[in-house]
């Protein structure tokens, strides 16, 4: 498998996919118009991503936004994407600057639809960058997918312009765009999308999947060389192999007394929708075999729901409670008094700090079995995925940007 290693700094996603027929709840997305190209001159404006200032922020900023191609002929790429999205998620929770973990937003895309309108590129808007991780799940096991025509220059152009990527000047910013058609369609110029991009600090990286040297023949090379990226080539139809652990039985049950830690606020449909989509997304993970790993997201700093539950935003509000109208609060808080609501937030908040210690140090020793039994196995494909490829440059990009990564 060839690459071609480039270091940046930043990050958006977006990603071929095709026809799945997995039964599950989807998430409402959101219709974006397409601003047409008034001329087509190319933003000559040059990156500053190599002149970072030093991290200032109480954390590390991540953005990601993942643009995925819902044609017809990506069913594989699908597969991968939502058996690895914990995998993938896993990369951050490895990263730390001054021993801070990164605030890890995520965006996600789709393009290529022929179920969206024309007039829009057949593009739409369906999560926004967010930190809740489970609403991005929701969103890619939401995803279908039909005909085709992707026009990669006018998806990447809509990423950079209507997210609200981060202003802190040490931010990692990336766009992941895969596929396999050519990289030229549309009307939108893709070289000039990619300069503006770097020009915003935000790298395009491009999966092409299928043959490598049809990728570089249909500019998804010269995409990725523009916006300083890395061109990767995958096999979208490679089967994910999730190996089982010992660790696997204790580790579910764990989850499971996890999830009763939360305290979702909000109007009293918010909460149930959290609580439910919790749920739903553990359903998700375990369908593909990917609990584990979704269970060991969970129990890292990562996983957060600042905003939606008591527990996480205490812990970086200590006055947060007492400002959250009493009809927001969960039921079981509501006829408390502020000192029992308080002593009930603290005592949720000592009890899953124990639980995600040992997750922690289970998931250890399960990535210990895992990787031994990887390295039995007699002719391990040399084919790559959607997640080797996303792994191995987010790696390369994160220390560039000043990350130091776990070993």
């Amino acid at each position: 498998m060839q690459a071609t290693p480039k270091l940046v700094l930043p990050l958006a996603i977006l990603i071929g996919f095709s026809q799945q027929m997995i039964p599950v709840v989807g998430a409402q997305g959101v219709t974006i118009t397409i601003e047409k190209d008034k001329d087509k001159k190319s933003d000559s404006k040059k990156s500053d991503s190599k002149k970072k200032a030093p991290f200032s922020g109480t954390r590390p900023s991540v953005d990601v936004a993942i643009l995925l191609d819902t044609s017809n002929s990506m069913d594989g790429l699908i597969g991968q994407a939502k058996s690895q999205l914990w995998n993938i998620v896993q990369e951050f929770a490895k990263a730390k600057k001054r021993g801070k973990t990164p605030l890890l937003r995520v965006a996600v895309f789709e393009y290529g639809n022929s179920g969206l309108p024309a007039s829009e590129d057949y593009i739409r808007q369906v999560v926004k960058l967010t930190d809740d991780l489970d609403k991005v799940s929701e969103a890619l096991f939401a995803l279908r997918t039909n005909g085709g025509d992707e026009y990669c220059g006018a998806v990447i152009k809509e990423a950079i312009k209507r997210l609200d990527w981060s202003s802190e000047p040490n931010a990692y910013k990336a766009i992941f765009i895969a596929g396999n058609e050519p990289f030229t369609q549309g009307s939108v110029d893709y070289r000039s999308a990619c300069k503006k991009a770097i020009g915003a600090g935000v790298v395009v990286n491009t999966i092409h999947c299928g043959d490598y040297q049809q990728g570089i023949n249909g500019k998804w090379k010269d995409g990725a060389d523009i916006a300083e990226g890395e061109y990767l080539n995958i096999n979208q139809d490679e089967k994910v192999v999730h190996i089982k652990a010992p660790q696997d039985t204790i580790i579910i049950k764990l989850n499971n007394e996890l999830n009763k830690t939360y305290l979702w606020y909000g109007s009293k449909s918010k909460r149930e929708s959290y609580e439910s989509n919790q749920a739903l997304q553990d359903r998700n993970a375990s369908g593909f075999g990917g609990l584990s790993i979704r269970a060991a997201t969970k129990s890292s700093s990562l996983y957060r729901n600042v905003g939606r539950d008591l527990v996480d935003t205490y812990e970086e509000d200590e006055d947060a409670i007492a400002k959250i109208d009493v009809a927001e609060l969960p039921e079981e808080l509501q006829s408390l008094s502020p000192a029992e609501r308080l002593k009930r937030v603290e005592a949720m908040s000592k009890r899953r700090a124990e639980i995600k210690a040992k997750l922690a140090e289970l998931n250890k020793e399960r990535q210990a079995y895992v990787a031994a039994e990887q390295a039995k196995l007699a002719e391990p494909s040399e084919e790559a995925t959607f997640g080797d490829a996303f792994s191995g440059t987010v790696q390369k990009q994160l220390e560039a940007s000043g990350f130091e990564l776990e070993k």
